[in-house]
């Protein structure tokens, strides 16, 4: 699962990052749903898990922004913005391919700094990602 900030601003800050996971992580786990991997940039988030087979992930995904947001706005007060933007992607994985994949969200940092992303994962806007 992939989901941008709003207008992709760079809101995920470091003070924010720990606490918006681990609170995106609990969101999951109390869905039923297994987390494997969570990481991110500022502007955007990644997220593979298993999901619970009496979860949808409209509503899963309505949780983790919904609950991660509030926190995000409560610790940044009110002087400051933070916004999930509405749109986001989802991509089931085999596998086959699940061990690559927690590799690459779990080095998220490395490949924006070294320009190795994968553009289908990166580049979207929240225009382009869908509900």
């Amino acid at each position: 699962m992939i989901w941008t900030t709003q207008q992709r601003r760079a809101l995920v800050t470091p003070d924010l990052e720990r606490d918006i996971y681990r609170c995106i992580r609990g969101e999951a786990e109390k869905l039923g749903c297994r987390v494997l991997a969570i990481n991110g940039m500022p502007d955007h988030v990644h997220v593979i898990l298993y999901l619970s087979v009496t979860t949808s992930i409209s509503n899963l995904l309505k949780q983790m922004k919904g609950v991660s947001s509030s926190l995000a706005r409560n610790l940044v007060g009110t002087d400051q913005f933070f916004q999930w933007a509405d749109g986001y992607a989802v991509f089931s994985l085999s596998q086959v391919h699940r061990r690559n994949a927690i590799a690459y969200v779990d080095r998220q940092k490395e490949h924006h700094a070294d320009q190795t992303t994968r553009t289908t994962w990166e580049q979207s806007t929240e225009d382009d990602l869908p509900n």
